[in-house]
């Protein structure tokens, strides 16, 4: 029970901001994350925004984590809602891109958890993530020097988002 009125009381005591809150109302949350403030906002480029991203997409940008592998959520600019990223250099997910170029069904893919992806290496400074298994493509690009943690992180509530769809075959 002491722990429980410790933390009623910390709600009612502190407003957010750390002053006292003299009105006995709950404490007011401003939805930051500690260090997102501190990352510029990222340009993130997206494919134009079709209906079936429109259809999927929201269920998988609503489960997002704010921290992903220990990098903080950071802001971006894009023509789409579906865009997301973490940390310096950016771990950056869109949602609703293109087919993969180079992505051939049955042959080039990796599996991480029920999660199919094919994988680009063609840049030295990026490796591109795109699942292929999905009704729309998720692309999760990640600076060379990141192993697939932040993918693998991921997977989860990629699965969960979005439903198992038989990649569709072509060159």
């Amino acid at each position: 029970m002491p722990v429980v009125i410790t933390i009623a009381v910390l709600a009612n005591v502190l407003d957010g901001s750390g002053e006292a809150d003299t009105t006995g109302g709950p404490a007011e949350v401003d939805g930051t994350t500690p260090g997102r403030e501190d990352l510029p906002v990222l340009p993130v480029e997206v494919p134009p925004v079709t209906p079936e991203a429109d259809a999927s997409c929201p269920a998988l940008m609503s489960s997002l984590p704010l921290e992903l592998t220990g990098e903080p959520s950071r802001r971006v600019k894009s023509d789409s809602p579906f865009a997301y990223a973490w940390g310096d250099p950016a771990i950056v997910l869109v949602c609703g891109v293109d087919r993969p170029a180079g992505y051939v069904a049955g042959v080039s893919a990796i599996q991480i958890n029920g999660v199919q992806w094919y994988v680009d290496t063609d840049d030295p400074e990026t490796t591109v993530w795109t699942t292929v298994d999905r009704p729309v493509y998720v692309q999760i690009s990640l600076p060379a020097s990141v192993d697939s943690a932040p993918v693998t992180a991921l997977t989860t509530q990629i699965a969960q988002a979005l439903p198992y769809r038989e990649p569709e075959p072509g060159a």
